[in-house]
């Protein structure tokens, strides 16, 4: 974009423009550590623990989180395309279809889940400093909870910490972000070597849980109700990366190539999704002939630990936690809340408002009253992103066959403008996407209250995502029909 342009709209930053060929480093194998940096993290891991918990047996648990992840692939390789294409992050993308004023309410919906599972993480990794900093001290730190906050100073002290160790890498950038993963994938896979050796040697073996069948054969406490409890929980586990696959742009846009792109989060998401699964099944399984139950949080089984392994996995698990959160949940939101007002918020600035944003929301309090659903918010979310990321494939694919005109998306009265910059056709199909959920999501959130919702709706809301993604699909496919759309010309 010439300087001139970017010096008339109020829909550019440095931030958001299209990368240059100087910032486009990412090879495969840094597309393939992210993904191993993101997925090897502590709600990744505990996953397979609602599965087995629903009844399934440890296989099927590992075999629907695999299932799970690669049907979510599917979107994360096509709107990601476009990224690598043009060189433009997710929010940029969301105005070909939302229209230039438009797309705010796709990208501020993205951020707002984004900022939640930042403040969680957040408070994950100071838990982490608690707990093992109390084992290596030999006792119980903190003191009485600080009236208002519901904590001791010690428990804030160390969300402090972990939150000023993130805010680090916030100042620093993108580039360093890249750096983490790609340093910290490799041991990431090898710590989970050492710790399948460690539960092995322990326990003389990997434990009963991998024996345990599944409750859903002939003769099991569920028998016949197997796909009843399988399609809600493939549901929840697409829902959990459902945010990535709407802003995998943000990444994409720094590839070389398309292949980089494709190879490296084809390899770099399902089969380690699937083998960390399979990891939680085994260690967990080994837990129980060590400590006589099953122990699922990896924080609770650290704190467990003697000697130097408590300290070994201090530092493990929070470098884990810290390139999750920053690769998962911060560079989203970041380009969101500059793409909501490019002039006064750039990149960093938006990073700024996510982690303030993890501060004052106090990401303990709303543990504690929705702990007990992070499924049905998995699902719940799900149904609000799916549509959105519908509404994206179609347009790009089908509406414009790849093709944009990249300057005019910086442009508000520009060929995405639309209606004053809303393209109604998107927002209805959005629309058409979430109402048939919104029923469902209210009867799983809230049952006490919308206990006499319709079978129909129940039974929708556990096809939440592609129930979503499907409808605002057709919808829009339907209502773009047949419309003009402009001609691309050189950014």
């Amino acid at each position: 974009m010439s300087t001139d342009l970017s010096a008339k709209t109020q829909l550019w930053n440095e931030d958001l423009a299209p990368t240059t060929a100087a910032q486009r480093t990412w090879l495969w194998y840094h597309f393939a550590a992210l993904w191993v940096g993101m997925v090897m993290c502590i709600p990744a891991y505990t996953l397979s623990a609602s599965l087995i918990e629903g009844s399934m047996s440890a296989y099927q648990a590992v075999i629907t989180v695999f299932i799970a992840n690669t049907i979510v692939l599917v979107p994360m390789l096509l709107i990601g395309h476009a990224g690598t294409k043009y060189g433009i992050p997710y929010a940029v993308l969301a105005r070909a279809s939302f229209g230039t004023a438009g797309a705010k309410l796709p990208a501020l919906m993205r951020a707002i889940v984004a900022c939640g599972w930042y403040g969680i993480q957040t408070w994950f990794g100071g838990s982490m400093i608690y707990t093992l900093l109390g084992v290596m001290m030999g006792g119980e730190i903190g003191g009485d909870r600080i009236a208002g906050l519901g904590i001791n100073g010690a428990q804030l002290a160390c969300f402090l910490a972990f939150w000023a160790i993130q805010f680090w890498y916030i100042v620093h950038g993108m580039e360093s972000i890249r750096k983490l993963e790609t340093w910290t994938a490799p041991l990431k896979i090898l710590i989970c070597f050492v710790l399948l050796g460690w539960v092995y040697n322990k326990a003389g073996g990997f434990g009963p849980l991998l024996d345990q069948p599944s409750q859903f054969v002939e003769g099991g406490a569920k028998a016949g109700q197997f796909w009843s409890t399988f399609w809600p929980s493939l549901t929840a586990m697409v829902g959990f990366w459902a945010t990535l696959a709407l802003n995998i742009p943000d990444f994409t846009r720094f590839a070389r190539t398309q292949r980089d792109q494709i190879i490296g989060q084809s390899v770099g998401l399902p089969v380690p999704m699937g083998l960390l699964a399979m990891l939680a099944v085994i260690v967990t399984s080994a837990t129980v002939v060590l400590y006589g139950k099953a122990i699922w949080d990896p924080v609770d089984l650290a704190s467990r630990m003697t000697g130097a392994a408590v300290l070994i996995a201090l530092i493990v698990l929070l470098i884990d936690t810290v390139s999750v959160n920053l690769a998962a949940n911060l560079v989203g939101p970041a380009y969101d809340f500059s793409a909501l007002s490019p002039r006064h918020i750039s990149y960093r600035t938006g990073g700024y408002i996510t982690a303030g944003i993890a501060l004052v929301m106090m990401p303990w309090k709303i543990l504690e009253s929705t702990q007990g659903y992070i499924f049905t918010w998995l699902i719940g979310y799900s149904a609000l992103l799916g549509p959105i990321a519908g509404v994206l494939i179609v347009d790009y694919y089908l509406v414009r066959r790849t093709e944009l005109d990249v300057a005019q998306l910086y442009v508000e009265d520009g060929a995405y403008s639309y209606a004053s910059g809303w393209n109604m056709a998107a927002i209805i199909a959005f629309a058409a996407g979430v109402l048939p959920n919104i029923p469902g999501f209210l009867n799983a959130a809230f049952p006490a209250s919308f206990q006499d919702v319709g079978d129909v709706f129940k039974t929708l809301y556990t096809y939440a995502w592609f129930v979503g993604i499907a409808i605002s699909a057709v919808v829009y496919g339907v209502l773009m029909k047949g419309r003009a759309v402009p001609v691309m010309r050189p950014a």
